[in-house]
């Protein structure tokens, strides 16, 4: 896809900055109700990421009506819209002294020591809830937060969106020639963030997510082992239809915890995907569903042939795996359009 010419750039940049001066006038929680009517509209027209999304959800939750997996992939589509609104608002109303009536902190005793000590920290979450705020909330809290991002066609929007994720400290690394940055704030002791739930592609690591193989990156968990950084999975969720939220942890992984393990690389890619998948389970209607997931498939189900011998050892070994599980991961996923 051709890249917008300086007069498409400058349309695109104007009409946005308009939008975000138009909608802030008014109260959020307003603002919220009528993107949820915006995403019901939207869920109707866009056929394609509906079914889409019915798909991925059906998948994940077998047992489900047909009613709930509709009604869940709606409430999907109004998140998303939600979500938008919430990022201009977010400058506005999280402040040092106004984030604790609209947050509610929950399980975050141990990624705070973590964040407290001298050893690197890497934070994973996913297209859940509010990742934005998130990473803008704990720079609130004093606890800033390099986060790795790719960055947009348009440069004049791409700077005026950086400028609100970094208002309050947390700094954002774009993925192309990031390599460098990375690891100058793991060899500080800082922290480092990842959005850790895209298809990664045919290449790399196959684990568990909700139900089925899924693609995942291994450089989270390369940079933990070279680093021996502590892996904080955590999510900011809203509560109901305002702008309240929780943000908490999944899991904690500590070195120690792969230290005398035969595989960590696979270790560490399956743990922080089953905390992530434990934060969708908690409020699924907030995840986004419409993403391709599960696009790629590993080469044993292209070829059609057995599980090979080591993935299915690697699969064996995880403290959590069941034999209904492994039965499942076994069977050959459809690709989803």
């Amino acid at each position: 896809m051709a890249k917008p010419g300086p007069v498409m750039k400058w349309t695109q940049y104007l009409a946005a900055r308009s939008a975000a001066a138009a909608l802030t006038c008014f109260d959020v929680d307003w603002n919220l109700q009528t993107a949820g009517l915006i995403g019901s509209f939207a869920h109707r027209m866009d056929q394609r990421r509906a079914e889409r999304s019915r798909a991925n959800i059906r998948r994940s939750f077998p047992e489900w009506s047909e009613q709930r997996v509709d009604a869940t992939a709606k409430a999907s589509m109004q998140h998303l819209i939600r979500f938008v609104i919430e990022t201009l608002h977010t400058p506005r109303l999280i402040h040092e002294n106004t984030w604790p009536g609209r947050i509610e902190t929950g399980q975050l005793g141990e990624a705070i020591a973590a964040l407290n000590s001298d050893r690197p920290v890497i934070l994973v979450t996913g297209h859940m809830g509010n990742f934005e705020l998130l990473g803008y909330a704990l720079a609130t809290m004093g606890y800033p937060v390099d986060a790795l991002a790719r960055p947009l066609d348009n440069p004049l929007v791409y700077d005026w969106l950086l400028g609100i994720r970094e208002r309050k400290g947390m700094r954002v690394i774009t993925k192309w020639d990031a390599t460098d940055q990375m690891v100058s704030v793991l060899q500080r002791g800082g922290a480092l963030a990842f959005i850790a739930d895209q298809n990664a592609g045919e290449k790399h690591l196959f684990v568990p997510f909700m139900g089925r193989l899924a693609s995942a990156y291994k450089s989270i968990a390369l940079l933990a082992q070279r680093y021996e950084a502590t892996v904080v999975c955590g999510y900011a969720m809203r509560k109901g239809d305002r702008f309240d939220y929780e943000i908490g942890t999944t899991d904690v992984i500590h070195p120690e915890d792969w230290a005398e393990l035969r595989d960590p690389l696979y270790y560490i890619t399956a743990r922080y995907a089953r905390a992530l998948e434990l934060a969708v389970r908690r409020c699924p209607e907030q995840y986004w569903w419409m993403h391709r997931r599960w696009k790629s498939r590993p080469k044993h189900e292209r070829l059609g042939k057995e599980m090979p011998r080591v993935l299915r050892r690697n699969l064996q070994e995880l403290p959590w795996m069941t034999e209904s599980l492994m039965r499942e991961l076994e069977k050959p996923v459809e690709r989803v359009r």
